[in-house]
């Protein structure tokens, strides 16, 4: 499985009981639901080109000006967009996202693992909080990556995709020369067939970027989304306290049962079970449960990264590895 989410395998998506994929167990927020209806009756008219009021939106959660951000048709697009960005060589960690690796492809660009050095010319990719792991490096640690890459003539991406789960990490609000952010709203308001992301970096870059993008990328539904966060920004925060509470249960019950389960801020938790998980992904499928098998990100066979859901939806889950479901 490369992407979470696989859903479409039956007629009916909402059969699956999905670990697959990192999204707000409790499926799309009311509020959200209620912009995107209110949207609909502009379709008949082209978005607003400039994206002015999504990109308004955008800015106070992000916390930045409006000249340093720019939405995007989702995270992938916006990770696109560093990519074009940036001529020189892509570094990636293992494990990462595989999204790195293959848009760098696509344009064009050598790929390699980074090795805690730079060379003039690379972008290192970097994941915070990390996919897969969970793991977040602090504020402090990413501005001193970026201060290293930018002594050796080297630049830093850094994907936000999970940041809304731990904001005290994000270096949004540091944008400078040699350090772009990226982010989605996908995970947050579970709208991943919305495409809401954005990119956070120095006006200038911000500017080139816009020059380059297709008109009209953000759709009527994502940029009024986009336009009503600031008034559901304590949403957001209500939401992130609800999932550390559940993730740390759910990483409770699985130490439990005697898996070891990686140290996590994000909405998912990296589980290695110690053993051939091949079986019991086609177990728990049979049951129509979804589980992230670890393979794209060049992990074993006795790792699953699960998102959290629901107490009663994680328990089920449990039940079900250790043959109690």
């Amino acid at each position: 499985m490369k992407h979470g989410g696989n859903v479409w395998a039956s007629d009916e998506p909402a059969a699956w009981l999905d670990f697959s994929a990192n999204l707000r167990p409790e499926g799309t927020p009311d509020w959200v639901m209620r912009a995107m209806q209110a949207a609909l009756h502009n379709a008949r008219y082209y978005p607003d080109r400039a994206m002015r009021a999504a990109r308004a939106g955008l800015a106070v959660y992000a916390g930045v000006p409006e000249a340093c951000i720019l939405p995007t048709a989702g995270g992938v697009d916006a990770i696109d967009a560093c990519m074009a960005l940036h001529p020189g060589r892509v570094r990636t960690e293992a494990p990462a996202f595989g999204e790195y690796a293959e848009r760098a492809a696509v344009h064009g660009k050598a790929h390699a693992l980074w090795d805690g050095r730079f060379a003039p010319g690379d972008l290192l990719m970097l994941g915070n909080p990390n996919n897969p792991t969970g793991s977040a490096r602090s504020r402090e640690d990413i501005l001193a990556l970026h201060a290293q890459a930018m002594r050796s003539g080297a630049a830093l991406a850094v994907d936000e995709a999970f940041i809304d789960f731990c904001p005290e990490h994000s270096v949004r609000r540091n944008v400078e020369q040699g350090l772009t952010v990226v982010g989605s709203l996908t995970k947050t308001l579970c709208i991943p067939g919305v495409r809401l992301g954005y990119i956070c970096a120095a006006p200038e870059v911000i500017a080139w970027m816009e020059r380059r993008a297709l008109p009209w990328s953000l759709n009527m539904l994502a940029a009024e989304i986009a336009a009503q966060l600031p008034a559901h920004l304590e949403d957001i925060r209500r939401d992130a306290e609800c999932n550390a509470r559940r993730r740390e249960r759910l990483a409770s019950r699985l130490w439990a049962h005697g898996a070891r389960v990686e140290p996590s801020q994000a909405n998912f938790l990296l589980v290695d079970f110690g053993q051939d998980m091949s079986s019991a992904v086609e177990r728990l499928r049979a049951q129509h449960i979804l589980v992230r098998t670890c393979a794209s990100f060049g992990l074993g066979k006795s790792m699953l990264r699960l998102a959290v859901r629901t107490d009663a939806e994680n328990d089920r889950l449990v039940d079900a590895l250790w043959g109690n479901g």
